[in-house]
C-alpha cells in the first residue's frame, strides 16, 4: 500500500536527521507538522513496525525501509552537452560542467552529492568537448556518457531526447549548478518536483505555482519561485516523457524547444509536479562571467 505523505514525510525525516529525533516535539520542528498531527503518525508507525524509539531516538527500522524502497531514488540524468557561449573565453577550451572552481570541476559538486545520497546510476549527456569527461571516471567509476552530437543546432530538448527512457524514478539536472547545499539531493523522493528558491522579484525563470502546483514557467516575476533544473521525476513521469518528448520533438519548432516544455508547457496537465523549496544561496547558477568571478576570484584575468 502507498505511503501517505504524512506517513513518508515522517519517516524520511527520521532517517536524514540522526540523533535530531529524541522527542515528539523535536520531530515536529524537523517535519513542520502539528505536534498532534507527529503524535498520531508517530504512533501508527510504531505500531506498523515502520519506526521504534531506541537509543534515546525514534529511528525507522528495516520494516520503515522496506516501506519507502517504493520512493527510492534509481538513478540520475545530467544534462551537459551545451557550449557555454556567455563564459567565453573559459569554454574556449572547457566545458562549462567542466570549469575548475576553487580546483574542482563544476560538476563535481552534484556528484558528490548524488553519491554521497548513494545514487551511483548516472548517466552524463555530453556534446561539447565531450572527452573532456573522460577525467570524472577515476573518481566516479560508475558514470555512462551518452552523447549528443545535436548541440549546436537544437535546444537541450535534443539532450534530453538522447535519454528519454531514463527519466523514471530519476533526478534530472542541469550542469552548470554550483551546489552548495548536497543535501538538496535526497535518497528518496514522494513525487516529482522542481527545486526554486523563494524571491521577492526575478529577472530569470521562474515556476508558476498556483494551489502548490507547477503550473508553468515564465521569465521574471515578483513573490515567486526562481526555478533551477534540479528536477525528480516518478516512474510514472518517466513512461510520460519517454512518450511526450519525442512527441514535441517532432512537432513544428520542437527541436528549439527546451526539455522541461514538455512537463511545464505543452502537457503540464497530464503531471503533478510540485515545487521544493531550497534557501538562497544553497545552488548557485554559473551564466555568465562576473558570477564564476565572483564564486572563484582566480578568473578576474578572464574577465578583463
Amino acid at each position: 500500500m502507498p505511503l501517505t505523505r504524512k506517513e513518508f514525510d515522517l519517516l524520511t525525516t527520521l532517517l536524514y536527521n540522526p540523533g535530531r529525533a529524541a522527542s515528539q516535539r523535536a520531530v515536529a520542528a524537523l517535519t513542520g507538522l502539528s505536534l498532534g498531527t507527529v503524535n498520531q503518525q508517530l504512533l501508527s508507525a510504531v505500531r506498523k513496525g515502520w519506526a521504534a524509539f531506541a537509543d534515546g531516538e525514534y529511528r525507522v527500522t528495516e520494516a520503515g525501509l522496506e516501506a519507502l524502497a517504493p520512493y527510492k531514488v534509481r538513478r540520475a540524468v545530467i544534462l551537459a552537452a551545451g557550449f557555454g557561449s556567455r563564459l567565453m573565453p573559459v569554454t574556449l577550451n572547457t566545458p562549462k560542467a567542466m570549469i575548475r572552481i576553487h580546483g574542482r570541476p563544476l560538476i563535481e559538486t552534484t556528484l558528490d552529492a548524488l553519491t554521497a545520497a548513494g545514487i551511483t546510476d548516472i548517466t552524463i549527456v555530453r556534446g561539447y568537448l565531450g572527452e573532456q569527461f573522460d577525467a570524472l571516471l577515476k573518481k566516479y567509476p560508475t558514470i555512462r556518457f551518452v552523447e549528443n552530437p545535436d548541440y549546436r543546432e537544437m535546444n537541450n530538448i535534443s539532450s534530453a531526447m538522447k535519454v528519454k527512457d531514463l527519466f523514471g524514478n530519476a533526478y534530472v539536472l542541469d550542469s552548470d549548478l554550483y551546489l552548495q547545499n548536497p543535501a538538496l539531493i535526497r535518497p528518496y523522493e514522494y513525487c516529482a518536483s522542481y527545486l526554486g528558491v523563494h524571491m521577492d522579484k526575478t529577472d530569470d525563470w521562474r515556476l508558476i505555482v498556483k494551489n502548490g502546483r507547477v503550473t508553468g514557467m515564465k521569465v521574471g516575476g515578483t513573490d515567486c519561485y526562481h526555478m533551477y533544473d534540479i528536477t525528480y521525476w516518478t516512474e510514472e513521469d518517466g513512461e510520460k516523457m519517454a512518450r511526450l518528448l519525442p512527441e514535441l520533438f517532432h512537432s513544428p519548432g520542437g527541436k528549439q524547444c527546451y526539455w522541461d516544455d514538455v512537463p511545464l508547457t505543452h502537457y503540464n496537465d497530464q503531471f503533478y509536479i510540485e515545487p521544493r523549496p531550497c534557501k538562497e544561496g544553497d545552488i548557485l547558477e554559473i551564466d555568465t562571467l562576473s558570477e564564476l568571478v565572483a564564486l572563484d576570484p582566480a578568473y578576474r584575468i578572464a574577465e578583463g
